[in-house]
């Protein structure tokens, strides 16, 4: 069965005619926590404004001791938590053994017309493609929202990258449409998958703004002092770390004087930064958490933060990204990838080219005009909701979709 056979499928429920749509939303749950597990919980949320919402969870994505952030996982970290109006199945096991079944159960039980796959790691190809399997014997559309075409360090794997490149395909067949964040992940995806994508819509991705984070105003700002930097997320070769402290290294030492920077994150794929901090002539102005924090913790850096700094090599999206704009906070960020689309038009962004540390420096230097100061970030979580259920309903018979 393929994008072209929807003809075929099996008559979708007519209940719908007459109820809100049904959307089972499937994406990664607190136990293996990332920002994809933000992102799942940010649009469900949404959608459940206009839709009848269910969720399923990948709880343990692949076994514990393979994963790079082995030591935390299970670990309460977050608030993040679905209101009882929306059905949630926590989740599914990269071995499936009984939780596959009550899974599948789940599925049916739910009955749902739409399954949103939201796609990021090659682990969870295999339960997407049963899942997407029997949603699709049951009359439901699939939906792939792409994170990542695939994790870059899977991609460096030789038989995952080529495991993902030999089934995924199969899984497009039984796809309706796809969504992505960007133009940039548009073009490359389609060069890797062609018209086997088949509709393609471009939906932002919004600014996070949890109810459990408190954002404090800019009235609240120091006055005087140092700059605070701030660098936050998981440390792996491409977030391009070792480039933000080669820059802060590179300051005069009149100019780093005038700032602090701290970088909080969990090392992965063996990018130890502790050496080059250890190194760096300015090591007293640095504060390097190396773990993965809780959200208050995290609430507490960007309350303290004036400028946060993202200096990606290559990026399709950036939760940090999101996060940051949320609070409006001003952003140093590279001009690469999905980034510069995500950014554009958010007046508190300096760009810089990435790999380019003189002109990170130059950046964060020229960061320090914007301290104090909040910007509003455009767009918002019930836009990509309305955009996602117009996208969804393009791939819906009219009588189906209620407004």
């Amino acid at each position: 069965m393929s994008l072209h056979d929807d003809a075929q499928m099996p008559a979708l429920r007519s209940e719908s005619a007459s109820g809100p749509l049904k959307i089972c939303v499937v994406g990664s749950g607190r136990h293996f926590l990332s920002g994809i597990s933000y992102y799942t919980h940010e649009l469900a949320l949404a959608l459940s404004e206009r839709s009848q919402i269910a969720v399923i969870l990948m709880r343990q994505l692949i076994p514990t001791r393979f994963y790079p952030g082995k030591f935390r996982v299970g670990n309460d970290l977050s608030g993040l938590t679905y209101p009882g109006g929306i059905h949630v199945f926590d989740g599914v096991d990269w071995f499936w053994g009984s939780r596959i079944l009550r899974c599948l159960a789940f599925l049916r039980s739910q009955a749902p017309d739409i399954v949103i796959l939201e796609w990021w790691t090659g682990a969870v190809l295999h339960t997407y493609l049963l899942l997407a399997l029997v949603a699709r014997t049951m009359g439901a559309r699939i939906v792939i929202e792409f994170h990542e075409v695939q994790d870059v360090g899977e991609q460096e794997i030789p038989f995952v990258s080529r495991y993902v490149s030999l089934i995924f395909p199969l899984l497009l067949r039984l796809t309706s449409g796809s969504v992505v964040h960007s133009t940039y992940d548009r073009d490359a995806l389609q060069t890797r998958f062609g018209r086997r994508l088949g509709p393609v819509a471009t939906l932002p991705h919004a600014p996070y703004s949890f109810p459990w984070f408190a954002v404090k105003p800019a009235s609240a700002v120091r006055p005087s002092g140092p700059t605070q930097l701030l660098y936050f997320g998981v440390i792996r070769p491409f977030k391009g770390v070792d480039d933000l402290i080669n820059a802060f290294g590179s300051l005069s030492p009149e100019d780093a004087q005038q700032f602090r920077l701290t970088i909080v994150g969990e090392t992965w794929e063996g990018c130890d930064v502790s050496p080059l901090v250890n190194a760096c002539p300015y090591r007293e102005l640095i504060n390097f958490v190396n773990r993965y924090v809780h959200d208050q913790e995290l609430n507490d850096y960007l309350n303290r933060a004036d400028v946060v700094v993202l200096p990606y090599h290559r990026s399709s999206s950036s939760g940090p990204l999101s996060l940051a704009m949320g609070f409006g906070l001003p952003v140093v960020v590279s001009h690469v990838g999905g980034l510069t689309e995500a950014a554009a038009g958010y007046d508190g962004v300096i760009f810089f080219t990435p790999k380019d540390v003189p002109a990170l420096r130059d950046a964060i230097l020229q960061s320090q005009s914007m301290r104090g100061k909040r910007f509003s970030s455009k767009g918002g979580w019930q836009q990509v909701a309305n955009e996602m259920m117009e996208f969804i309903s393009s791939l819906l018979p009219s009588r189906l979709f209620d407004k």
